[in-house]
């Protein structure tokens, strides 16, 4: 086969220099025959096509190949069998020929079958203002000193490119909640439309074309905000490509190597802060004379705000169990002890547990992320403990109370009494009506006069708590105004007191 070389210095002499076919054919070492060839089709490039592929090896198993491939039409993309894994099995079967054989069949095959055809997709524009796309991705990083695996949500707007991505450790329904709660706020506002995956958080079932049933709490928080939520068809993340692109931005600008983070609270402000920068330092890949950030505030004018932001929580039914605790998420977390035996409602958020029974809350707490965890309060025992007093020594609620140090020190004093526990118990329960730093106080007071005990501590309270003044009401108008006001006279009392007037009942 001639090279291109060969063919120009042929096509050149000739031309060029006005060297006859002979001339030619002596010059080069070729035959007349190929130097009339070139000069009368102006052949200018040669290309070798194989027209039969030899298959001496993979012939005999030729059928068999076949009918795998055949079985693996039916079956989703996900689960047909690659090149590689035909080609390992056809080995077990005897094959002794080369992978490239058995991927070059593989590609004909697919091909001639219309499963090697390439989609092709159509550009998409959104105006300002007009939507955002949601997703999620996995990352590793290494938090509190473990390598933990966290989820990262991210949204981006579609007409500005402006990114925003915070971490969770789940991938819950109020982690998805309180996703966009922060970005809205991040934003300064919300699009008319967001555009998302089949997620199961947000979608409860997938009807016919774009038709969805959305999750109820979700639906909630659509409404707040006044976006509409639109699922892409499903395998076909080309419909939300800004966020899947931003997934993988996102993976090797913030995460290419493995970052160190004491609590997510921090990762999620440095996370904050790349998105900011990221806007500031990259051109709008459409309006290339402007920066993504330069486009945003333009962008920001055209996004729908509200006065409040969504109270993102996801609700459960709860028991309260005898040892007032109620179970959530592996995990289990006190309640006030009146609420024993009754059923509550648990409001999961991202960051915090609360529970509320008859619109009252009677238990709050950060939200654990652990398993088979125990959270106590030990406020919520106060009850239990006026008639249980000596639960104060051994209650696993109170191990390690972190009290105000006088209190404290007052509590280490009076175990050693025989009292000692229900008398700590008794100024425990002036807290509630005199306040942590009263009681305080009067601790201070006790300690530094070297009289602890819970009647001096509460005298102490009392004394320097002042009664409130008496309320000054206006006389009823059906009652007789008084014309002379009473006079206070004191001298009978005296009198009384030195035995001058003797009465009797």
């Amino acid at each position: 086969m001639l090279i291109v070389e060969t063919i120009r210095k042929v096509r050149f002499a000739f031309h060029q220099n006005g060297l006859s076919l002979r001339e030619i054919s002596r010059k080069y070492n070729l035959s007349r025959n190929t130097v009339r060839k070139i000069l009368r089709n102006d052949i200018i490039d040669q290309q070798y096509v194989r027209t039969v592929q030899p298959m001496r090896k993979l012939g005999p198993f030729e059928d068999r190949l076949v009918s795998w491939l055949e079985t693996d039409i039916s079956k989703p993309v996900s689960h047909r069998r690659t090149a590689q894994i035909l080609f390992e099995q056809l080995q077990r079967e005897g094959f002794e020929g080369g992978y490239d054989s058995v991927r070059r069949y593989v590609k004909g095959w697919k091909t001639g079958n219309g499963q090697g055809i390439v989609n092709a997709f159509i550009p998409l524009a959104f105006e300002a203002g007009e939507a955002f796309q949601f997703d999620w991705s996995y990352e590793q990083i290494e938090l509190g000193g473990a390598n933990v695996q966290i989820k990262v949500a991210h949204l981006r707007l579609c007409h500005s490119r402006m990114p925003f991505c915070v971490a969770y450790t789940r991938e819950t329904l109020e982690m998805v909640l309180d996703a966009h709660v922060r970005a809205f706020e991040f934003f300064g506002g919300c699009c008319r439309r967001g555009i998302y995956d089949n997620l199961k958080t947000v979608v409860t079932k997938v009807l016919m074309g774009k038709d969805r049933v959305f999750n109820r709490r979700f639906q909630n928080l659509s409404s707040h905000y006044l976006f509409e939520p639109v699922a892409c068809t499903p395998a076909a993340g080309w419909e939300k490509g800004q966020v899947e692109s931003q997934v993988s931005l996102a993976r090797k600008r913030f995460f290419s190597q493995r970052r160190k983070f004491a609590d997510l609270s921090e990762l999620n402000d440095w996370l904050y802060e790349q998105c900011r920068n990221y806007a500031a330092g990259h051109k709008h890949p459409e309006l290339k004379d402007r920066t993504i950030a330069d486009v945003f505030q333009e962008e920001r004018k055209h996004l729908m705000t509200v006065s409040a932001p969504f109270d993102g929580y996801q609700e459960h039914v709860v028991r309260v169990s005898p040892l007032s605790l109620v179970s959530f998420d592996r995990n289990r977390y006190s309640v006030n002890a009146r609420a024993v035996g009754k059923t509550a409602s648990l409001r999961a958020y991202a960051n915090r547990v609360v529970v509320v029974l008859d619109g009252e809350v009677i238990g709050f707490h950060r939200r654990h992320l652990g398993r088979d965890k125990v959270i106590y309060d030990p406020w919520h025992y106060l009850e239990v403990l006026k008639r249980k007093p000596g639960a104060l020594r051994n209650g696993a609620p109170f191990k390690d109370w972190a009290l105000p140090e006088p209190i404290a020190e007052v509590r280490s004093i009076l175990a050693g009494r025989p009292d000692g526990d229900r008398q700590f118990v008794g100024i425990l329960s002036a807290m509630t009506s005199f306040g942590p730093d009263a009681v305080a106080d009067a601790c201070s007071m006790a300690l530094a006069a070297q009289t602890v005990s819970k009647d001096i501590i509460l005298n102490l309270l009392s004394r320097s708590t002042q009664e409130p003044e008496p309320d000054h009401t206006a006389p009823a108008p059906h009652l007789p105004r008084i014309s002379i006001d009473p006079v206070v006279d004191c001298s009978r009392y005296d009198l009384l007191l030195r035995g001058g007037i003797h009465g009797t009942a």
